[in-house]
């Protein structure tokens, strides 16, 4: 009977305790994005963080592993924003083409505006999935594969609607294109923010140019068009 009586109050407790946690997790990271988009990626310290929260360096590292999965969990949090944009972007149009395009230029859209999301985005593709297991839990691991998945569903939704109705003659996997779109527009985002090409006018002679991120949104689109073969 005393066991009985108990356990409503200590799940009551636990519920609590979760729910403490989850708060805690969410002002983490949402501080852990406030400093990516104010100092960049490279610049983040773990001492920073907790400042701007208000707590001791000590209980970020209770509620996450270690900088690894602060990295891949505020990184969701720009997917999950992300995804927003995409899902406006695709539902724009019913036109392939279009639509193929509206979804490519949200994406190169976003990553301009939130520099901060490539560093971290492309800070976590460095790394080995085997490797990321061993950092970071199960459970933080999920939710990263589930932001980026859902993100590129769309894209993919795109790409099978497209050849469907005989748009698009994909080669192969429209899947795997979708990945490969996204790890390769990755690369042009940091282009875009660079801003400089390099090539070379006479053998062994470099010559440095510019270009703007309007212009890595026009390569990508057309791109992602031609290898949709359309």
């Amino acid at each position: 009977m005393t066991t009985a009586a108990r356990a409503p109050e200590t799940d009551g407790r636990r519920r609590a305790a979760a729910s403490r946690r989850r708060l805690r997790e969410a002002e983490i990271i949402a501080a852990t994005r406030a400093e990516f988009d104010r100092e960049g990626v490279g610049e983040m310290r773990i001492e920073d963080i907790a400042r701007a929260v208000g707590i001791n360096r000590a209980i970020v590292y209770r509620v996450f592993t270690g900088k690894e999965e602060l990295f891949a969990l505020t990184l969701v949090s720009y997917l999950d924003e992300m995804h927003d944009a995409l899902v406006e972007a695709a539902a724009s149009t019913t036109v392939p083409a279009d639509r193929l395009t509206a979804i490519v230029g949200a994406f190169v859209d976003y990553g301009v505006a939130h520099p901060a999301f490539v560093d971290c985005a492309q800070a976590l593709m460095r790394r080995r999935g085997s490797d990321l297991l061993e950092e970071i839990t199960e459970s933080a691991l999920f939710r990263l594969g589930r932001a980026i998945s859902s993100c590129l569903a769309i894209l993919t939704t795109a790409l099978e609607d497209g050849v469907a109705s005989g748009d698009f003659t994909v080669t192969g996997d429209p899947t795997l294109l979708a990945n490969t779109l996204y790890a390769s527009g990755l690369g042009a985002l940091q282009l875009a923010r660079v801003g400089i090409t390099v090539t070379e006018s006479t053998p062994g002679v470099p010559v440095v140019g510019s270009i703007t991120a309007a212009q890595v949104r026009e390569h990508l689109v057309a791109s992602a068009l031609a290898l949709a073969g359309r």
